[in-house]
């Protein structure tokens, strides 16, 4: 009974760490000229975090939050089975929604935290899983 109490608190942490990330980074884009269009878009494969338009580019956008380097640093995140899901998952969405221009990309958002809970550095990579 403890352990499910306390994957349950892990669970939640991560959720609220998530949504923190997400908002972060979804400011940090509008303020450098991208228009928000959707955010955490689930389908069975897995989610995007958010959906971007930048001029005529459909931009797909995974968030990765860190609080500490004991997981390695966030840029370091995606591995090539996340990257796969989330072509997929792209390219699944922009099928789905024909009104959005056809050229597209994913982009990464890093973003480590510093013990006070201030982002201590954000990272935007552009096009960091080709496909």
């Amino acid at each position: 009974m403890r352990a499910c109490w306390k994957d349950h608190r892990v669970t939640e942490r991560s959720q609220l760490l998530g949504a923190a990330g997400e908002r972060i980074a979804s400011r940090y884009l509008e303020q450098h000229g991208y228009e928000m269009v959707d955010r955490n878009v689930r389908r069975l494969e897995g989610e995007i975090d958010l959906v971007a338009l930048k001029g005529d580019t459909l931009v797909f956008v995974e968030v990765k939050l860190r609080t500490s380097r004991k997981m390695g640093a966030a840029v370091q995140q995606i591995s090539a089975v996340k990257g796969a899901k989330l072509r997929n998952l792209a390219a699944a969405y922009a099928a789905d929604h024909p009104e959005y221009p056809a050229n597209c990309r994913i982009d990464l958002v890093a973003i480590e935290l510093t013990v006070g809970g201030d982002v201590g550095q954000l990272n935007h990579i552009e096009n960091a899983i080709e496909g």
